[in-house]
């Protein structure tokens, strides 16, 4: 089962099985079969009820699951929930990966030994970003995301208490 969302709102649940040319299924529970063929390596053609329907393929970013399309010559922005992130979205976790990171706080009282980064640097997900020593041990804290540097908060040497702001994106 998935969710089909076009243009951010007109929302189908689609069930979809291909083989060879043929796509079937049900769409909104109601049951469908269609002709679909490749024309070229980003363009398809589907003939549905006896209507055709040229597909180009603009865009795709697959890791948000979301393709930019031109059909019959009209732009459409589709975006497709799979069975998965519906079960996450009934759970209430749909959410938690997409939470904006706006700082880094220090996850215990410690010592900096290092800060490894400057502002206006730009950082990539899993980047050290600076060295805390807390109970004669050294922890890297890590960027959670990508993003900038805004502003280093702390500096080599810095007593820090936990939960203490020490860099902000």
């Amino acid at each position: 089962m998935y969710q089909i969302f076009f243009d951010g709102d007109k929302k189908i649940n689609v069930e979809l099985n291909l083989k060879n040319n043929q796509i079937s299924g049900k769409i909104d529970n109601v049951n469908f079969s269609a002709e679909l063929q490749q024309t070229h390596k980003y363009e398809y053609f589907i003939r549905y009820q006896n209507q055709s329907f040229n597909i180009l393929l603009l865009k795709a970013f697959p890791e948000e699951k979301k393709l930019v399309l031109k059909i019959n010559g009209k732009r459409v922005e589709v975006s497709v929930k799979d069975k998965f992130d519906l079960l996450l979205e009934q759970l209430g976790m749909d959410k938690l990966s997409h939470k904006k990171i706006d700082s880094i706080k220090a996850p215990m009282p410690g010592l900096v030994l290092n800060v490894l980064v400057s502002e206006g640097q730009a950082v990539k997900k899993g980047d050290t970003l600076l060295i805390l020593e807390a109970m004669k041990m050294e922890n890297a804290l890590k960027s959670p995301a990508d993003g900038v540097i805004k502003k280093v908060v702390v500096s080599k040497g810095t007593a820090v208490e936990k939960n203490q702001l020490l860099i902000e994106f």
